[in-house]
């Protein structure tokens, strides 16, 4: 990433516990009382027994660190060795022992050791919503719902207008569009209905460009929200326009060339079945073109945040896009599968209340499911249009950080992030050290 923050591992390693052991007393010399066959020593008088070493001059002194009378001499007391911890013990069983290095005392904290110590590795700086190092399937899930939590305004500013203007156009076009073309479909013309179909198809061809540039604007803005938000920093809808606006136009473009690659490489594999009017043909394009289009679309997954935050172009975004998800495409693929399925629950659990009161209240009941008639009624599709806009302002922010998310787990685990991302949160030393908290691939 040419411009984007990054990360290292923390601390420094463990400081010595400080040695020292107290110096020893010097040996008696010649002149010292009480050491026999000196000067100064009546003849005859038995000299006292010699003193352990580091006594003065009496054997009556107390023990070390024992403030007694004085009596016969006790012998020193045997220094008990630190407890060690028990198998199964937890992480808060021990506190800090200062000046045990590697164990408990070190500078990483009170109850982790250095890296490679009883208790592993300490624990990775996070400076935003998620830690620096390599992510779990529950951090990057909790990462995208900490960033919605966390920065609301701008997170839930952006995808409540695209929400409220992405439901605006789907609403003219079953009003106007398919509700029309229903009622028209038993008309005997067959020139009133070719009109209203090549009516239709317009406006919905309008309004699916309308949603695709709404699309490319979340996506953006929210790209750069939730990258911001890994080191800390929070960003307003105005940062992010500007931060996003110069990266709109390529953005676009690959948005558009992924769709028209999606449709050319299903028309290449179903046309002939078609064209031949062979059901046998058709099936096997289908069953063909299928698993080739989930294959590239997970393949081009990161294209996007490439594009926007290492200010790549189109189609070097698409080669970062493959080179960083090469060897990883199942795990891709199942976190960005399971966020799919939870968003569909979130929004069917959102949305499912509006839904039902909206058929309640449609003046022809549940009976116009049946007629169409329900697609007519303003009443219908104002309330369900407002259960739709509630669940979409939450789901597409989720969607899309998992995404960033990806793509930032991914170059952490390829290319050690991790350590640009530090020293961008303003950790002081990040990355100054060999070595981050462990990459895998």
């Amino acid at each position: 990433m040419n411009d984007s923050p990054g990360w290292a591992s923390p601390g420094s390693s463990p400081s010595e516990g400080e040695g020292g052991q107290a110096g020893q007393a010097g040996q008696s010399g010649p002149g010292t009382p009480g050491t026999p066959g000196t000067p100064g020593t009546p003849e005859g008088i038995q000299p006292p027994a010699q003193a352990p070493a580091g006594a003065k001059w009496s054997d009556t002194q107390p023990p070390p660190g024992q403030w007694s009378s004085p009596a016969a001499e006790a012998p020193a007391p045997a220094q008990t060795p630190p407890p060690q911890p028990q198998q199964g013990a937890g992480w808060g069983s021990y506190g800090p022992q200062p000046g045990q290095p590697g164990q408990y005392g070190s500078p990483y904290g009170g109850q982790y050791g250095h890296p490679g110590g009883p208790w592993g590795p300490p624990p990775a700086a996070k400076p935003g919503v998620i830690p620096l190092r390599p992510l779990g399937l529950g951090e990057i899930l909790d990462g995208a719902v900490s960033t919605m939590r966390s920065h609301w305004r701008s997170v839930l500013s952006v995808s409540l207008v695209v929400s409220v203007l992405t439901e605006v156009g789907s609403t003219l076009v079953r009003k106007y569009g398919l509700g029309d073309l229903a009622m028209t479909t038993a008309d005997t013309s067959d020139t009133q209905f070719l009109g209203d179909l090549r009516d239709t198809l317009v406006l919905t061809v309008s309004n699916g460009f309308v949603q695709l540039l709404l699309g490319v604007l979340a996506t953006a803005l929210l790209t750069v929200i939730y990258s911001r938000a890994v080191i800390g920093r929070p960003s307003s809808v105005g940062e992010a326009w500007r931060e996003a606006r110069p990266r709109l136009l390529p953005l676009i473009g690959l948005t558009l060339l992924l769709g028209v690659g999606s449709v050319l490489l299903v028309a290449v594999l179903v046309l002939p079945g078609a064209l031949l009017k062979s059901v046998g043909l058709v099936l096997l394009g289908v069953a063909l073109a299928l698993p080739l289009f989930v294959w590239l679309w997970f393949r081009f997954l990161l294209a996007s945040p490439a594009l926007m935050l290492e200010r790549a172009g189109v189609f070097t975004a698409l080669r970062r896009s493959a080179k960083l998800v090469k060897g990883s495409w199942w795990r891709l693929f199942g976190i960005t599968v399971l966020t799919t399925v939870i968003a569909a629950i979130v929004s069917g659990i959102a949305s499912l209340p509006f839904t039902v009161l909206a058929l309640l209240t449609n003046p022809g009941g549940l009976s116009g499911l049946a007629d169409g008639s329900v697609a007519q009624s303003w009443s219908f599709l104002l309330i369900s249009g407002i259960g739709a806009v509630i669940s979409m302002t939450f789901v597409l922010p989720m969607q899309a950080g998992v995404t960033v998310l990806l793509y930032i787990d991914q170059r952490i685990r390829r290319e050690a992030l991790d350590m640009e991302l530090g020293r961008a949160a303003g950790l002081e030393g990040y990355g100054s050290t060999a070595g981050g908290p462990g990459h895998g691939g």
